[in-house]
């Protein structure tokens, strides 16, 4: 699989509110350069020329190589977000909410690692001003999945002395699945969703 498939392969709409086509194209060529040789390796030739188009083209749909990866964080972000509330929103016990919003997490950085690698690992490439947005939204993230463990905490079916440090370690546990995962591996993302899930049932002393 290349890396433009593998890039849409983890989730075919992650990339359809990027209008029109050519933008769509641009954004694709970026987080594929990005993955491979970091932001400031990469220039605005090498995306354009991944993508099949001109240098000048690129200026037409994003004034700076920075306004691309800014926009490729902020979808990731809200991404993300949408699939940790969905989880914590669901009904169920705190444990089953829990894994839900860590296997879901799990799979969609395995599934779109090439994506995640760059939502997650680029941003201090940002300015002042992107890097604040993008921060405001890690926050979100944090706070479903430290709302879910309050739950359980709460409610006594889990065991977490420390909410903070531990929603901490759950999120850093599900994002590092981005540096290492490969298709070619043992494991599909949906096996390691649910194995990862088991793991912080177990760091969250489950009952």
């Amino acid at each position: 699989m290349s890396t433009a498939e593998e890039t849409t392969a983890g989730d075919p709409q992650a990339w359809a509110e990027v209008t029109p086509d050519a933008a769509r194209r641009l954004l694709i060529a970026a987080v594929e350069a990005f993955a491979e040789r970091g932001y400031h390796a990469t220039t605005t030739r090498d995306i354009a020329g991944r993508a099949g188009m001109s240098p000048a083209a690129l200026y037409i749909h994003y004034k700076t190589k920075e306004e691309l990866l800014h926009r490729i964080s902020r979808i990731g972000h809200e991404k993300a977000l949408e699939i940790l509330r969905t989880a914590a929103g669901r009904e169920g016990t705190a444990a089953e909410r829990l894994a839900d919003a860590v296997s879901s997490f799990v799979r969609w950085h395995a599934g779109g690692r090439t994506t995640a690698r760059v939502v997650q690992y680029e941003l201090d490439s940002l300015g002042p001003d992107a890097r604040a947005e993008i921060l405001a939204l890690r926050r979100q993230v944090d706070a479903e999945v430290r709302g879910i463990v309050e739950d359980g905490v709460a409610d006594g079916s889990f065991d977490v002395p420390d909410v903070k440090g531990t929603t901490l370690a759950i999120l850093s546990l599900c994002i590092d699945v981005a540096r290492w995962f490969s298709l070619d591996g043992p494991r599909t993302p949906d096996e390691v969703g649910a194995l990862y899930a088991d793991l912080v049932l177990r760091m969250v002393g489950s009952k």
